[in-house]
């Protein structure tokens, strides 16, 4: 195998990231639940 048939090779074999199908509302909603949780810690210490 040469070195440019090893990088194509390489190339298409994905090892997962934003590009991934999936349950994207979950993803969506645990983000947002995530700004919540760091609001709610930030006006409890009166950081604000």
């Amino acid at each position: 195998m040469t070195a440019q048939a090893a990088t194509a090779a390489r190339a298409r074999s994905r090892t997962g990231g934003p590009k991934d199908d999936g349950p994207k509302i979950v993803e969506h909603l645990a983000g947002w639940t995530l700004v919540v949780v760091i609001a709610m810690l930030v006006t409890q210490l009166g950081l604000l």
